[in-house]
């Protein structure tokens, strides 16, 4: 099993070489990948120094898979190349996901739509993916007519150069800015670019893929996403309205067996979701439930989760396990 990493150095690539290496994934061959200014640079990965090479030189090599974390330009140029050599390759930017060949995949969920034919796989949004963690059970139960969701979103969301404004604030010193504003005791509803509709990419991806994702178009989504100063984990307030009742203790249990996602909801002790408890975990952590009074068959969710795990290294990972148990590469 040859493996690539294209985007190796970055936040999401260093994380996905922690979780392959937690999660033991068989490797025979690991091609750490990144742009020209860093090939050469060497990375640890079980005890050995890996030197990092260019795309053209990893195509060459034709991996198995290629794990993609660098940008969806990078990943527009370069991922049908490894792909007609032969690599599956499994995307964490948004080139992908809305793409009608392409499919959009969080395992737990829709991982059985994967076929040796998919030579490019997108991973979704991180926002998106632990919020229909949360409501794919409940839709298949009650089905969802609409959300409404606000998020409350990490700044290790943006990267880099957004977690360094953070500490450089933090520690009163002056250096690059990765947003307009400062966001060090502050929030800021700003999260990608505007679109022409007044809302951003980042709230429209939501709306978009969860659609996609769950396979129902019918799905009412609006959003509100803010970035806060977290260095990880994003957290979401979730209003659902269901086309039918429910019970509270059903939604529980249905929440509790669904794989990847763990109630955290105990107001007697003050136990519910945080993203300094999601730091560094897999699950999708679901607190606060409880009915909405305002509106029929509706439902209040906060889901928090660490964004550079189950929202973009963790899923990806898992998508290659699913790849590689199935025999589809």
């Amino acid at each position: 099993m040859k493996v690539a990493i294209v985007g190796a150095t970055g936040l999401v690539g260093n994380v996905m070489l922690k979780v392959l290496e937690e999660r033991n994934f068989q490797i025979d061959e690991l091609l750490l990948v990144a742009s020209e200014r860093s090939v050469g640079k060497t990375i640890n990965f079980k005890g050995d120094d890996i030197s990092v090479i260019s795309i053209p030189s990893a195509i060459e090599k034709r991996p198995d898979i290629a794990l993609f974390s660098a940008g969806g330009s990078t990943s527009l140029e370069w991922a049908p190349k490894f792909a007609e050599v032969g690599t599956t390759v499994i995307d964490n930017s948004s080139a992908w996901r809305m793409d009608l060949s392409k499919k959009l995949v969080v395992p737990e969920i829709n991982a059985n739509e994967l076929t040796k034919e998919d030579k490019i796989i997108a991973n979704p949004n991180c926002s998106t993916i632990q919020m229909v963690m949360a409501l794919a059970p409940l839709h298949n139960k009650y089905k969802i007519k609409r959300i409404v969701v606000s998020t409350y979103q990490s700044v290790s969301g943006t990267g880099v150069k957004a977690v360094e404004q953070l500490e450089n604030e933090i520690a009163g010193k002056k250096g690059e800015m990765a947003y307009p504003y400062p966001i060090h005791k502050n929030a800021i509803p700003h999260c990608d670019i505007f679109e022409d509709n007044g809302y951003t990419k980042e709230e429209m991806k939501l709306v978009r893929e969860t659609q996609k994702i769950l396979g129902d178009k019918s799905i009412a989504v609006t959003a509100t996403a803010v970035r806060i100063p977290t260095a990880g984990g994003h957290s979401e307030a979730i209003n659902v309205e269901f086309e039918n009742d429910f019970d509270l203790s059903e939604v529980r249990q249905l929440l509790n067996e669904t794989e990847g996602v763990t109630i955290q909801d105990n107001l007697d002790v003050n136990v519910y979701p945080m993203p300094m408890y999601a730091n560094g975990k897999d699950d999708v952590f679901v607190g606060r439930i409880r009915r909405d009074g305002s509106q029929p068959n509706a439902l209040n969710l906060w889901v928090v989760s660490d964004n550079l795990r189950k929202g973009a290294a963790t899923n990806t990972v898992q998508i290659a396990e699913y790849l590689v148990k199935n025999q589809l590469v």
